[in-house]
């Protein structure tokens, strides 16, 4: 056996997945893992693929195995773990080698790996990947972010292993240091929206017109065979018709209301607030799931507050067209703050590659973004994409329809946050003249921070001064 031509650190679910996802593309991968107990079991069970795999018992050995110049994906915990890895590997490294962090990692500590490792001569690339098990194992969407020596050193293996969309690789080389890990930051808190509206019109349809669970998903299967296709809809059209082996029931109806979360969606939003932006739709999708935990509470408020909700009667096209207007609404704040990033952090993020990428292989994949796609690649105004005359043209069509599906859940005492979000936002954006000049009067009067005068330059105060 000859030498690997990349390394696969973390044999978790992810690793395992990408380092079969490799091997099965004909390309030699060396493996290793911190419970050494795990490696025999996994190159066992790679059946025909396992000649293409070098199992390692040591960081040394998975190190010696590797062609020059020496690329290793770690896919292990991130934070403290990783940077415990590159203490421990970089010594048995030489200059013009990469290490490729291919976890969720915070951007901020991407950069900083960057720099530190660029001092060494060695390249640091940090990898998001999307798509779950199946995706790192037949064809994940790769958001790249690292120099471009960097990219050119991995990018035969990682267009190998990408997905694909009417034959382009699903993978980009979007910037440097932490562009790639922040894209993929943004595209999971975007995730946090899609699943949080998909939830509230479920919702609607279960709590507000009494409908079954395979009902709701034989919906969900029609809406997916148009406009609305995409993972999330497919996969949320086959949970509904799932029943529980031990009672009979829906699945979806014994399991408990509390969403999980693994911290991306929490630092969209942060980073959006640093940024001076607003990810409304992502917010109240973050917010809903940690309401969701308080299920005790929200027990004890049913009892003390009352419950009841009343009837939501809406037809299946008003909620589809509701659905697709604040999908497409929840995008363009993903995209805003996407541009903003790279405007603080000189990376020149390409939204319309971004776009492409995110169609097949990642969670987010969905039949949209191929009209977001060629309204970046047109250029809309002012870059926003609500802007673009076929995506103005399309909130136009559909937005009312999302006016009367929120209007309709809060009259009935449902909960929308991210629908009614995702309106509230698009009712500021077209309007030339708001409420601020009135927080701005506020803002004088308590603290003489001056404010703007129409038509005039130059900071002014008001008569209360005087």
């Amino acid at each position: 056996m000859g030498k690997a031509r990349i390394g696969v650190y973390g044999l978790g679910t992810m690793g395992s997945a990408l380092a079969l996802n490799i091997a099965g593309r004909g390309i030699d991968v060396a493996v290793g893992n911190r419970e050494t107990e795990w490696i025999t079991p996994f190159v066992t069970g790679a059946g025909d693929l396992a000649g293409r795999i070098h199992a390692c018992d040591r960081i040394e050995d998975l190190v010696a195995a590797l062609d020059l110049p020496r690329v290793i994906l770690f896919m292990i915990p991130a934070g403290a773990a990783m940077d415990a890895m590159i203490d421990a590997v970089t010594p048995l490294l030489a200059p013009g080698d990469v290490v490729i962090d291919g976890g969720n990692a915070d951007f901020h500590d991407t950069i900083r790996r960057a720099a530190a490792l660029a001092d060494k001569g060695l390249e640091f690339v940090g990898l998001g990947v999307s798509g779950g098990e199946d995706g790192a194992r037949h064809g994940p969407s790769l958001m790249v972010g690292g120099s471009d020596a960097g990219w050119q050193r991995v990018a035969p293996v990682l267009t190998a292993i990408a997905a694909r969309h009417e034959g382009q690789p699903c993978v980009a080389h979007l910037g440097p240091d932490g562009a790639g890990h922040f894209v993929k930051t943004v595209h999971n808190g975007i995730e946090y929206a899609d699943m949080q509206i998909i939830a509230e019109i479920y919702g609607l349809m279960r709590n507000g017109a009494a409908m079954p669970p395979a009902e709701i998903g034989a919906v969900f299967a029609r809406w997916n065979a148009g406009p609305l296709r995409s993972y999330l809809v497919e996969i949320t059209a086959r949970i509904l018709e799932y029943l529980d082996p031990e009672t009979g029931h829906p699945m979806v109806d014994v399991i408990t209301d509390a969403a999980g979360q693994k911290g991306t969606g929490r630092w969209t939003v942060i980073e959006a607030v640093r940024l001076g932006q607003s990810a409304s739709m992502i917010e109240a999708a973050l917010g809903a799931r940690a309401w969701s935990s308080e299920k005790a509470t929200r027990q004890a408020a049913e009892a003390c507050l009352g419950g009841e909700v009343g009837t939501v009667d809406l037809p299946e096209e008003t909620l589809a067209e509701a659905f697709l207007a604040a999908r497409l609404l929840a995008h363009a704040q993903g995209f805003r703050v996407l541009a903003q990033a790279s405007s603080d952090h000189d990376w020149a993020l390409a939204p319309a590659t971004i776009a492409r990428i995110w169609r097949a292989g990642c969670i987010i994949r969905s039949a949209l973004l191929d009209e977001i796609a060629d309204a970046f690649d047109a250029g809309p105004p002012r870059g926003e994409l609500i802007l673009a005359p076929g995506i103005a043209g399309l909130l136009g069509r559909t937005v009312p329809a999302l006016r009367a599906v929120v209007t309709a859940a809060t009259g009935g005492g449902h909960a929308v946050p991210a629908l009614s979000a995702g309106l509230a936002w698009y009712d500021t954006m077209r309007r030339g003249h708001g409420s601020a000049n009135l927080i701005q009067a506020q803002r004088d009067m308590f603290g003489r921070h001056g404010f703007a005068r129409l038509g005039q330059a130059g900071r002014h105060h008001g008569p209360w001064w005087a």
